[in-house]
């Protein structure tokens, strides 16, 4: 079945992660997926705007955060809020993001840099500020799933087996930049040589082997897997003629609290996976513009670089 504004992926295998970047990529090994529908794009701001006027969603950056919740914090501070990048204007230490992370009291998806901010202008832009929640909520009201993280690599890979980005093995093939992220030296100087500072319009840049647009940069997306330092593997499938057997379907570990040290016990909180980097992501901070790449985040984080798409999961 024809669905508007999805594409196609058959089923197939290929070899998920990477042994060359972030440990967290590894191991590499071989997957299997079924056939499934994907938005062509990431959701934007006027889909979203549908959504909310549907359904009377109020989405977590806009919701109090409950003292039950964080015991022994000033009621005071807990208000309506979302992160907000803020480059901080000095030399910083690229290991510590609070140096450039701010809780801005009144973003929202909005409001996407603050309560003055309007997403006038930006209905083709990728909708930001949404926690894991407010994307399946859009995914049920749309009669669809967020895509476990195989079927996203898969997706994201547009055919390419083995390739370092969607399209190839360079960054910018022939000077030509092929997603939004950072150019020049994070978290100060953004040259804004692809043309976008922040959020891009979806589709502005060419799509994938497979016809899929901003699979990689302009926003972080939310996948379905909670996630795991290990990955937890899938049963495998059958194989033939020496080929390494592809693991099937798989999806993440099983519910895991944040396992930062930092983080006080009482507040710590379930993580998933999100792929495929965004704006923010520079050569010299955040190599993670690439398929294999993949970050966990809070499932109650909402943030100006975070967003999702959504798949079907049903015969073509």
């Amino acid at each position: 079945m024809r669905r508007p504004g999805l594409v196609w992926i058959p089923g197939g295998d290929f070899t998920m992660g990477s042994n060359d970047h972030y440990p967290e990529e590894a191991p590499a090994h071989r997957v299997a997926v079924g056939g499934f529908h994907i938005d062509a794009h990431p959701v934007t701001n006027e889909e979203f705007a549908e959504f909310v006027a549907a359904t009377g969603h109020v989405t977590v950056a806009e919701t109090a955060p409950d003292l039950v919740d964080y015991p022994g914090a000033d009621p005071a501070l807990l208000v309506p809020a979302s992160a907000v990048f803020t480059p901080p204007g000095r030399p910083v230490d690229l290991t510590d993001a609070y140096q450039w992370w701010q809780s801005v009291s009144g973003a929202d998806w909005r409001h996407p840099v603050g309560p003055h901010s309007t997403v006038d202008g930006l209905g083709e832009h990728p909708v930001v500020h949404v926690a894991h929640a407010d994307a399946e909520a859009y995914a049920a009201w749309a009669g669809k799933q967020l895509p476990t993280e195989a079927e996203w690599e898969f997706a994201a890979r547009g055919g390419r087996e083995g390739a370092e980005y969607a399209w190839g093995d360079e960054l910018t093939p022939h000077g030509r930049h092929m997603a939004n992220v950072w150019q020049g030296e994070f978290p100060n100087v953004n040259d804004v040589a692809d043309g976008y500072a922040l959020t891009s319009p979806v589709g502005s840049f060419d799509p994938n082997g497979y016809g899929i647009y901003d699979m990689i940069g302009n926003v972080w997306e939310w996948t379905a897997d909670w996630w795991a330092e290990q990955r937890r593997l899938a049963p495998r499938a059958a194989s033939c003629c020496g080929t390494p057997p592809a693991r099937v379907n798989p999806t993440g570990g099983p519910r895991q609290l944040s396992v930062d040290p930092d983080t006080p016990a009482e507040v710590r909180k379930p993580r998933k996976v999100m792929k495929g980097g965004s704006y923010l992501c520079a050569p010299n901070y955040c190599r993670r513009y690439r398929p294999a790449a993949r970050l966990p985040q809070p499932i109650d984080t909402t943030t100006c670089h975070l967003g999702f798409r959504c798949v079907v999961r049903d015969p073509p």
